[in-house]
């Protein structure tokens, strides 16, 4: 029986092409099928700086979003610098793909304002120097600096290095339907031009936060991820290679197990929740999207699934975490979550294939324990679903 989804979700698929190849190919070939068009954008990312008194550089790279014949976007191919190993850092850039870096997000904005990720060439950030009333300054190794009249730095353009038009994550327009059927289209093309799953992958699902804006769904999933979540991440098989998972803050738990919490509307229990130091997008569930309430990007992020690339083991993995939050959803004030893991699936509003599927996963890691020499019992499930 084919698993579905009720929810609005989203998806991040984290890719490798093959030597020679780019996320723009994987673009190109879906854009082909579609069909429709692709359409060039700069990507910001982030990563950690070695500089003193900056801890982040923040960076533009290039993306590549598909969209149909009525303009609907469909998917973009973008880069994620966590995917490392499987790239020859010693390899030359190749020409036209380039990145821009500054020590400063908001710097960046006015870059993607006001400059053209279709510029050829080195010439990108002349409308960035015209706003600071400068010029671009050239350098011999390819790199093109902009400063302000005082001489400090803005920004920087320089070759893309290292393989780095490799790495490719396909983030999905958001799916109400035919999820299975959207996804495998998707993966089918990347199948076709040789990509492959990087070691240091993971998938992550976007699901639609509007069902869980509520002081009790949020005190619910976090005392359900703070009981269970160690045995979720080792039943979907997270990549211990990923390298941006991790636990939340300990007052994200204080706060929402308090007895005042729970009894909060929305509105003050989300600047209840904005106000716990620390809270961070890299966790095993992303709950910064929900708090900030951004309109084009209002989701829980799921971000433990390891890397995939075949469709149904994806929407298998997403039907899990969509009965669990229903549950959250669903949890009448004060609640308690289900004390093991297979009561909780018993009880979550899943798809049945679904329900049966993870049950059965369970059941099976259960039996290797016992085989073990660990005969399993309900207190011996208890202990292993504890953090």
């Amino acid at each position: 029986m084919a698993i579905t989804l009720d929810w609005k979700t989203g998806f991040e698929i984290e890719l490798m092409a093959p030597a020679g190849a780019s996320r723009r190919d994987l673009a190109e070939r879906v854009a082909d099928r579609v069909p429709g068009t692709v359409r060039r954008f700069f990507h910001p990312q982030s990563e950690p700086s070695a500089v003193e008194g900056r801890p982040v550089f923040e960076n533009l790279t290039p993306g590549f979003q598909v969209v149909d014949g009525q303009g609907r976007w469909i998917a973009s191919f973008v880069d994620d610098l966590t995917l490392q190993r499987d790239l020859d850092r010693e390899r030359p850039p190749l020409d036209g793909w380039r990145r821009i870096v500054a020590d400063d997000g908001r710097l960046l904005r006015l870059v993607e304002r006001h400059c053209d990720p279709d510029a050829v060439g080195d010439v990108t950030l002349e409308p960035l120097a015209a706003l600071f009333g400068t010029r671009i300054v050239r350098h011999p190794s390819g790199m093109v600096r902009v400063a302000d009249d005082r001489g400090r730095s803005v920004a920087i353009d320089a070759p893309l290095p290292g393989e780095r038009e490799r790495p490719c994550e396909i983030v999905t327009a958001p799916m109400e339907a035919d999820h299975t059927e959207g996804l495998g289209r998707l993966l089918a093309d990347a199948r076709a031009l040789g990509f492959f799953v990087p070691v240091e992958a993971a998938t992550h699902v976007h699901f639609d936060a509007g069902p869980l804006c509520s002081a009790p769904a949020v005190a619910a999933l976090v005392a359900l991820w703070t009981r269970h979540g160690t045995a979720l991440k080792r039943l979907v098989g997270a990549n211990a290679q990923c390298v941006r998972l991790g636990d939340w803050p300990g007052e994200l738990a204080t706060l929402t197990a308090s007895e005042a919490f729970p009894a909060m509307e929305w509105a003050a229990a989300r600047a209840g929740l904005a106000g716990v130091e620390g809270l961070a997008k890299y966790c095993d569930l992303n709950l910064v999207n929900l708090i900030n309430g951004r309109a084009d990007k209002h989701t829980v992020e799921v971000r433990v699934l390891p890397g995939l690339l075949d469709a149904d083991a994806i929407v298998a993995a997403a039907a899990l975490f969509e009965g669990l939050l229903g549950w959250c959803r669903d949890a009448v004030r004060g609640e308690a979550v289900p004390l093991t893991l297979v009561e909780l699936l018993i009880q979550s509003p899943m798809d049945e294939a679904a329900r049966s599927l993870w049950l059965d996963r369970i059941r099976q890691e259960n039996t290797a324990i016992a085989g073990a020499g660990r005969p399993y019992s309900r207190e011996t499930d208890q202990s292993r679903n504890k953090p």
